[in-house]
């Protein structure tokens, strides 16, 4: 998959000093997400809505 991704925001829990995980949706419909420390220019993980929402339901019920 290669999406494009529009509005990467910051996590609500991001370290003061930047270093962060950042999310964005794309058109078609997938999630990314990527480090903040590379300035937009390393992976991106691109994840189905399902796999996101699992993702996350997994790290709030640790």
């Amino acid at each position: 998959m290669t999406s494009r991704f529009t509005n990467w925001r910051k996590s609500r829990h991001s370290e003061p000093n930047g270093t962060c995980v950042e999310v964005a949706p794309s058109l078609e419909g997938t999630v990314g997400i990527r480090d903040s420390k590379a300035n937009g220019a390393g992976p991106i993980l691109e994840l189905t809505r399902h796999e996101w929402a699992a993702l996350l339901y997994s790290i709030r019920s640790s």
